[in-house]
């Protein structure tokens, strides 16, 4: 056998897209060239690792088994690149998070000065909803989780960071009176909704179930994004986290609509498997969380204090 790393690293990732196109993407490679990689590792074997059947690529048993131990070997070769880094006093090592999708508004202030202390950490992150999030969690395939509502299940333990306050909010055309409204005001206007999974729905579904409000979702969609716009652009409202609407308040193409019982709060959280034995890079990156939040939170988050 006289396979490369090169050749194992393109089969991997083939494995894992099934598609020697979105491989050759994601290892920023041209498609020719992982071709090329993957025809001469199949050189190495007697038995087919792939098939393709019309234009899909299809992992034959002995492909899959064979990936098993790629996947093996490449995590190897990653701890012998962690031992080196650690023995010359580098923090090195991979972080592991997910987070509800609106916390791209602020994972990212707490990482940046975390990873420029510690160059050779890799970190990857999953932005996606709360129910894939939790998901991540129960299979402990993430050191911590940044959730807005904490779970049922799994058991977790948190690290509180700081209010997160929800507002109904509409289109910056319309006029609306600056004396609360009833909550009732629910009922007569078009409401849009996130898809089911989703920690802002959650917290939507709640305070309609807990003031007894009767109403009928007029549009549902897949990211607070498309909400935001959905809204700017006049084709309903919607109850919204402050955290991702501040440019859109202070432009003028949002505006929060003063309605009794609002805001909606919830806590941010930084949350992980109860009892769970973190990582060296884990453990450090949890203890600068705690030591710098305070800090973090007032560049970047004190806006909120003026709502």
């Amino acid at each position: 056998m006289n396979y490369t790393l090169n050749q194992l690293q393109v089969f991997l990732k083939v494995t894992q897209t099934l598609s020697v196109t979105k491989a050759a993407e994601e290892l920023h490679l041209t498609q020719p060239a992982v071709s090329i990689q993957l025809r001469n590792l199949q050189h190495q074997f007697d038995i087919p690792l792939t098939e393709v059947i019309g234009r899909r690529i299809y992992i034959t048993d002995f492909g899959k088994e064979i990936a098993q131990s790629v996947e093996s070997i490449l995590e190897q070769i990653l701890t012998i690149d962690h031992k080196t880094h650690s023995f010359k006093g580098q923090l090195t090592g991979r972080l592991k998070l997910s987070t509800v999708s609106t916390g791209r508004y602020l994972m990212p202030f707490f990482l940046s000065p975390f990873m420029k202390q510690h160059k050779n950490i890799e970190l990857i992150m999953d932005v996606t909803n709360r129910s894939r999030v939790i998901e991540s969690l129960e299979q402990n395939a993430v050191d911590f989780s940044l959730v807005s509502i904490l779970p049922k299940t799994p058991v977790v333990e948190k690290l509180d960071l700081f209010e997160n306050k929800f507002f109904l909010v509409g289109s910056g055309e319309e006029k609306f009176n600056k004396t609360p409204y009833s909550k009732h005001i629910l009922k007569e206007l078009p409401l849009i909704f996130r898809e089911k999974g989703s920690g802002t729905r959650l917290a939507m579904e709640k305070f309609i179930e807990r003031n007894r409000l009767a109403i009928t979702p007029k549009m549902e969609l897949t990211s607070n994004e498309a909400v935001k716009y959905a809204v700017v652009a006049g084709l309903g409202y919607s109850i919204m986290p402050l955290i991702g609407i501040k440019n859109e308040l202070k432009d003028g193409h949002l505006q929060i609509i003063p309605v009794n019982g609002f805001p909606i709060k919830t806590l941010w959280r930084l949350i992980w498997l109860k009892g769970k034995k973190h990582s060296p890079v884990a453990a450090s990156f949890l203890e600068f969380v705690r030591k710098e939040k305070n800090t973090v939170i007032e560049k970047y988050f004190s806006f909120e204090d003026q709502y």
